[in-house]
C-alpha cells in the first residue's frame, strides 16, 4: 500500500537531512517542501502542525514533528 508522505524541511536543518536520507534508504517516495523558499507552504506547515520548527512529516494526514524514527517507521510499516 502506497502512502502519501510530505516532508516540510529546510536545506540547512540537520534533522531534516537525516530524515530525508532515512526515507531514501527505505525507498519511501516523499514530497519535499522547502519552507525556507516558500512562505505559503511555511504557513501551511504551521497550520497543520502547530509548530514553526522542522522537520514536519505528514503521512496520510498523520502529523509527526521532528525526526521520530520509530513513529515514522510504524506509520510506514517499515523496519
Amino acid at each position: 500500500m502506497n502512502k502519501t508522505v510530505k516532508v516540510y524541511s529546510t536545506s540547512s536543518c540537520p534533522y531534516c537531512i537525516r530524515l530525508k536520507q532515512f526515507l531514501k534508504e527505505k525507498n519511501i517516495t516523499f514530497e519535499n517542501i522547502d519552507i525556507a523558499s516558500d512562505n505559503e507552504k511555511k504557513e501551511e506547515m504551521i497550520k497543520i502542525s502547530g509548530q514553526m520548527g522542522v522537520p514536519v512529516v505528514v503521512i496520510d494526514g498523520d502529523v509527526t514533528v521532528g525526526f521520530e524514527k520509530e513513529k515514522i517507521s510504524k506509520a510506514l510499516d517499515i523496519q
